[in-house]
C-alpha cells in the first residue's frame, strides 16, 4: 500500500487544509482544566471514520472540555500532507502511522514520546502484539500505541471456485495448489483470472519469501535478502502466476487496483490482509460468495504482520491532552469499538471477539491463528525510500522482460545502498 509522494506544489496546498485545524506549531498547553480544548485526528479510511467518530465522541463524554475533530484524507495525499505539516508545524496532534514510515518521523523529533504516559496512564504494553508495538519503539521509548494489527490470507470468491468446480482452499493447501488452481480458475472468455499477481509486498511476495525460507531483511537491518535462492524463489512464484496468464497484467492491475478487480469479481483469489474485511462484507454484490482460508505452504508456513499505529504530533499546542486521547486511543474502549463495528482486527489482546462476531459468513479467525506464525513486517533504515523501489526492480521481472534471478540482484543491491545509509 505505498504510494509515491505527491509534488511539492500539491503538497504545500494539502499543508493548507491542515493549517485551519491543526494543532498548530511547538510549545506546552496552557490551557487550564475548565478551557476547550480542540484536538485533530487524522486519518485515511473512510469506512473507518465512522467508527472513529465514535470514539472520539466516547472520549469526550468522559473529557467534556476536550473536543476532537476527525480529518480522514485520501490515501494519495495522506503521507504528503503528514510530511508538509510536521516539517511545517501544521500537522494534526494524532494521526496514523504506519511501521515502514516511522523511524523517519521518530527520528526527525516529530512524533511525541509517549514513554511517560505508557507509565502514568499504567498501559500494558504487552496487551498489544509484540511485532506490532516493537515496530513503534526507538531508542528505548514509545511514540505510538498499536490500534489494529494485519496478517494475511487467501481472500477467494465461493461462487468462481464452484462454477470451475475447483476445491476451495484450506491449511493443507501448498504454493503448487494455488497455480493449479489459478490455472482452472482462469476464463479468458469471460475475463476472469485465477488470481490476483501485482507487485505487492506486505500482501505478496514477502509473505513467500518467507515461506521458502528467505529474511527479506537481516536482524541487523543492513542487508536485504531478495538475491539469496529462497529469495528469488519467494519472488518468482509471482513472476511465474503472471507468465502463465493467470492473473491480470501489471498494467491491468494499474489501471484497476487488485482489491477492485477481486470485488468485481474478475479475479477468484486475492492474497491480503484483515483490513480488507469491512469492506468486502458491506458489498451487498460478494453476499455470501466470499470467504478466506491461511496463506499455502511453502518450505514452511508464514506471513508478515504489521498494524496502524496512533501517533501524537511533538509540536501539537495541547501535550497533556493529546497524551490522554492517545491512551484512550490504546485502551480497550477503542478496541472494543473498533470490533463491534467490524472496521478492523482491533491490536488489543482480548477484544478481538466482537469483530469476529460482526462478519460470520468469513472465516476471520484465519487472521488470529496466523500471528502464531507471523513476522514483523521489516522496517530496517528508511524503509519507505527502499519498499518505494519494488515497482521499479521487480516489473521487468514479473512482464518476463529480465530473469527473476537477475532483477532480484539489481533490487537487491540497489536496497543494500537504502540500508548501508542509516
Amino acid at each position: 500500500m505505498k504510494r509515491k509522494w505527491m509534488a511539492a506544489a500539491a503538497m504545500a496546498a494539502a499543508a493548507t487544509v491542515l493549517t485551519a485545524c491543526s494543532g498548530g506549531s511547538g510549545g506546552a498547553s496552557t490551557s487550564s482544566s475548565t478551557e476547550k480544548v480542540t484536538l485533530t485526528y487524522a486519518n485515511w479510511s473512510e469506512d473507518q471514520s465512522p467508527a472513529m467518530k465514535q470514539i472520539a465522541a466516547e472520549f469526550e463524554k468522559a473529557n467534556p472540555t476536550i473536543t476532537v475533530k476527525i480529518q480522514t484524507l485520501p490515501w494519495t495525499e495522506y503521507w504528503s500532507t503528514l510530511q508538509v505539516g510536521a516539517a511545517g508545524g501544521t500537522a494534526p496532534d494524532a494521526f496514523w502511522m504506519l511501521a515502514d514510515h516511522f523511524r523517519e518521523y521518530a527520528k526527525g523529533g516529530q512524533l511525541l514520546d509517549l514513554s511517560g504516559t505508557v507509565k502514568s496512564a499504567g498501559i500494558d504494553m504487552s496487551v498489544y502484539p509484540k511485532a506490532v508495538s516493537d515496530s513503534y519503539t526507538l531508542d528505548g521509548k514509545v511514540f505510538a500505541l498499536p490500534k489494529d494489527f494485519d496478517t494475511n490470507g487467501i481472500w477467494y470468491n465461493k461462487a468462481l471456485f464452484d462454477a470451475a468446480k475447483v476445491a476451495h482452499p484450506d491449511d493443507t493447501w501448498t504454493w503448487q495448489d494455488v497455480q493449479d488452481a489459478a490455472k482452472k480458475l482462469t476464463d479468458k472468455a469471460k475475463g476472469v483470472w485465477g488470481i490476483a499477481a501485482p507487485i505487492d509486498a506486505q500482501g505478496g511476495f514477502y509473505n513467500t519469501m518467507l515461506q521458502a525460507g528467505a529474511q527479506i531483511v537481516n536482524p541487523e537491518g543492513t542487508a536485504s535478502d531478495f538475491a539469496s535462492p529462497a529469495g528469488v524463489a519467494g519472488l518468482k512464484f509471482w513472476a511465474d502466476l503472471q507468465a502463465a496468464g493467470v492473473s491480470p497484467t501489471l498494467q491491468q492491475l494499474s489501471d484497476t487496483e487488485a482489491v477492485s478487480m477481486f470485488e468485481n469479481q474478475k479475479v477468484a483469489m486475492y492474497f491480503s490482509g484483515a483490513y480488507w474485511a469491512f469492506r468486502l462484507h458491506n458489498n451487498p454484490d460478494l453476499k455470501g460468495k466470499v470467504d478466506v482460508a491461511p496463506l499455502p505452504q511453502g518450505v514452511k508456513r508464514a506471513t508478515v504482520t504489521s498494524g496502524i499505529g496512533n501517533a501524537g504530533y511533538a509540536g501539537s499546542k495541547h501535550p497533556e491532552e493529546l497524551k490522554k486521547f492517545l491512551a484512550f486511543l490504546g485502551g480497550t474502549k477503542a478496541a472494543e469499538i473498533q470490533a463491534a463495528t467490524g472496521t478492523v482486527l482491533p491490536a488489543y489482546k482480548g477484544t478481538q471477539q466482537p469483530w469476529l462476531d460482526a462478519m460470520p459468513e468469513f472465516n476471520l479467525k484465519v487472521f488470529i491463528d496466523a500471528i502464531d506464525y507471523s513476522v514483523p513486517l521489516p522496517v530496517a533504515g528508511n524503509a519507505s525510500e527502499w519498499q518505494g523501489l519494488a515497482a521499479q526492480y521487480l516489473t521487468p521481472a514479473w512482464n518476463g522482460d529480465k530473469p527473476v534471478q537477475q532483477a532480484a540482484k539489481e533490487y537487491q543491491d540497489a536496497v543494500d545502498k537504502v540500508l548501508a545509509k542509516q
